[in-house]
Parts: C-alpha cells; structure tokens; sequence
C-alpha cells in the first residue's frame, strides 16, 4: 500500500525550512521521514507526517505551496545486507528508483507504478507500510 508523501517548496534563503518546521511543530504534527533537496533558487522538501491531512491544511494555510506523491515505504532489517536484500528485490522485478531516502527504521521509495512496484517486491517477501501504520508509531 502506497503512502503520501507531502513535497514542499522553499525559497532557498535563511530561515525557510525552519519556518516550515515550525508551523508543524506549533500544531503537534510529527515527522516521519524527512529529505531535503535544493538548487539555487528553491529547496523541495520531502517529508512524511504522523497526520497527512491536518500537515497538509496548516502548510498551505501558512502560504506553502504543498503537493502529495504516493511513495513505497518499507522496514529495513538493521543488519549488514538489510538494505541490499530490498534493493535486489526492486531489481529483479526491474522497478526504477527514482529516488530514496531514508528515516530510523525506514526507507521510502519514489517509483513510476506504485501498484505495480510494490506487488513485484511483495512477491520477493517484503511489504509496505501504510499511512496508518506510519501514523500510529
């Protein structure tokens, strides 16, 4: 089961994501997983909550502008090969990554066909977390 993912843009300048933070941390939202990518100009920010909806409403409420992505989001057994076991799984079912990144105890993944994706590593014995299961940890 796929999970949303909420992708922010920041201007990239002093104080941007702390200002982000801040409007989530005021409203007790929780962040799973986070990454931060940025360029020049702008910074995107890809993040999970622990409260998908209420992260969503108060970012765009503070003038964010917020979009949601579905990702795979999967447990990494913490033990040498761990993460390499779920990368082959993705590469014998010749799924691309378009991108990863990581938080304590998980790896969330960005594919093309989530459905898709995510029956074919299924199949090679790992399973997804779901947007409840991320919500209630």
């Amino acid at each position: 089961m796929s999970v949303k993912q909420i992708s922010v843009f920041l201007e990239n300048k002093p104080g941007q994501l702390n200002k982000m933070t801040k409007v989530l941390a005021d409203k007790g939202i929780n962040m799973r997983a986070i990454s931060l990518a940025e360029t020049k100009d702008f910074g995107i920010v890809r993040m999970i909550t622990d409260n998908l909806i209420e992260a969503t409403t108060v970012l765009k409420e503070a003038d964010f502008i917020a979009s949601l992505t579905p990702v795979l989001v999967y447990r990494v057994p913490d033990e040498p090969g761990g993460l390499n076991r779920l990368l082959q799984a993705f590469s014998d079912a010749e799924v691309n990554l378009e991108y990863m990144y990581a938080a304590p105890e998980y790896m969330v993944f960005r594919v093309a066909n989530t459905e898709k994706s995510e029956a074919a590593v299924a199949s090679r014995g790992f399973r997804s977390l779901s947007q409840e299961e991320l919500s209630e940890e």
